[in-house]
């Protein structure tokens, strides 16, 4: 199990768009207004996960819940998981949205936070399944395509 830092509570800043990572004791209270987000992700995928595994998740402390606040309130909300290859850990995202659809931009403000969880876990790289768009929006390599073919319905 990983080690766990804990320093003394800091006052948020109101104002400031802050990331936070949500212990798997505290997701009671935030998750009935993360959960729209995570399911807005997705709808994206390929049917993999529904929200109610990536809360089972986070109690298993496999995923790791992170919110983003401004003006007091939730505006995002993300869910991250370390990925062991054979020879490279990575730091996988595998939800992230806001509320408007629009506060992309705070992403690169809150990059710097998950390169930093990322490495104190000892992961070389971030990485996600994403569309081609949000890629290039991020600035992030695309190095490959994900790509599904249903075969279900034709073997049933």
């Amino acid at each position: 199990m990983d080690e766990i830092l804990i320093s003394e509570p800091m006052p948020i800043p109101k104002d400031v768009p802050t990331l936070l990572i949500v212990s798997p004791e505290d997701v009671e209270y935030v998750w009935e207004e993360v959960k729209p987000l995570i399911d807005k992700a997705l709808a994206y995928a390929e049917g993999e996960l529904l929200s109610e595994d990536v809360l089972n998740k986070i109690f298993e402390e496999r995923q790791t819940l992170w919110v983003g606040m401004k003006d007091g309130e939730i505006f995002c909300s993300g869910v991250t998981e370390v990925i062991t290859y054979p020879r490279k850990k990575v730091l996988r995202v595998i939800t992230f949205a806001t509320k408007s659809g629009h506060d992309y931009k705070h992403w690169k403000d809150f990059e710097e936070v998950i390169e930093g969880f990322a490495v104190r876990r000892g992961c070389s790289a971030l990485e996600a399944w994403t569309r081609k768009g949000l890629a290039k929006k991020l600035n992030w390599d695309n190095e490959y395509s994900v790509i599904t073919k249903d075969i279900k319905s034709k073997w049933q």
